[in-house]
């Protein structure tokens, strides 16, 4: 089901609006407003996310329309990672989380709602929620407590 295709060559976010077959017109990721973005690097973009877990939840997209992480060019996964890694202290500064979860959905089966890749970066805070252990493990709730 999730095949790489072959090995193509990214491009910068220029090359967008110039070539359709690298956007989707109705992806609402592609066609975010530009104000939104709050970082970006070569490949990729930062934007808070419409509908946050909690204060500070930052998604991070590659600048092609590229439906799933593992169809990302080797590039573009190292690209998208050092924004993350940049996105973390932004939201250390301005919210001063206890904890982060990092999260990609791929597939419907996983949850991905819109096709378009997408790493989530949520913030969490001491008394979120009254037992965080388990983390993500918590997307299949009986799964989420165990013993080692």
């Amino acid at each position: 089901m999730f095949q790489n295709p072959a090995p193509r060559i990214p491009q910068p976010l220029g090359a967008i609006k110039m070539n359709k077959s690298i956007t989707m017109k109705n992806c609402v990721f592609c066609n975010i407003d530009k104000n939104k973005i709050i970082a970006k690097s070569e490949y990729s973009l930062a934007f808070f996310d419409n509908f946050p877990v909690n204060k500070g939840h930052i998604l991070i997209i590659p600048k092609n329309h590229i439906e799933n992480y593992f169809d990302l060019s080797d590039i573009e996964k190292k690209d998208i990672w050092k924004l993350v890694d940049k996105v973390k202290i932004i939201i250390e500064k301005k919210f001063n989380p206890d904890g982060f979860n990092i999260g990609i959905n791929i597939g419907k089966y996983a949850g991905q709602t819109i096709n378009h890749c997408h790493i989530h970066i949520i913030p969490r805070y001491k008394g979120d929620m009254d037992n965080p252990e388990g983390g993500v493990r918590g997307v299949i709730p009986a799964k989420q407590k165990y013993k080692l």
